[in-house]
């Protein structure tokens, strides 16, 4: 599965090396939980302003958010078919915010954001039965792979 990257603000500085990373880990997530090489994952950097605007539209929320994942296999994953799993809005501006209050590098912050998008695009929800802790462990183990 191919990871697409696409940098849509300007108010926090998104070096290549950052979108590079973004791609490699995504598809690290993409093949430890058994998804084929067709199809694709968008991973949007938006500002706050625009993650406020979907996440009012989408969830009734009138705030930014750090991460918005949006399926687009209509409630199933499909991770055989050549199309598009569905999308991973993170908020640049969120990121920066967290990362400097959790005493994280950007990078980390938004690996987090990025993988944390990705495990519930591909099913994990608290009504699948996934917990809290089960996500949490599997993304810990996931940043620890690349030493985050």
């Amino acid at each position: 599965m191919a990871v697409l990257v696409n940098n849509l603000q300007d108010q926090i500085s998104v070096p290549d090396e950052l979108v590079s990373f973004l791609e490699k880990i995504g598809a690290f997530v993409l093949r430890l939980e058994g998804a084929k090489a067709e199809g694709e994952v968008s991973i949007v950097l938006v500002d706050n302003s625009h993650i406020h605007e979907l996440n009012l539209t989408y969830r009734g929320k009138d705030a930014p958010t750090d991460v918005l994942a949006f399926n687009l296999q209509g409630g199933g994953v499909a991770l055989e078919e050549d199309e598009l799993l569905g999308d991973v809005v993170i908020s640049m501006e969120k990121a920066e915010e967290q990362r400097i209050a959790l005493g994280h590098t950007l990078k980390r912050e938004v690996a987090f954001l990025a993988v944390h998008g990705i495990l519930h695009l591909l099913g994990y929800d608290h009504d699948t039965g996934i917990t809290e802790q089960e996500m949490s462990e599997k993304q810990e183990f996931i940043l620890k792979n690349f030493a985050l």
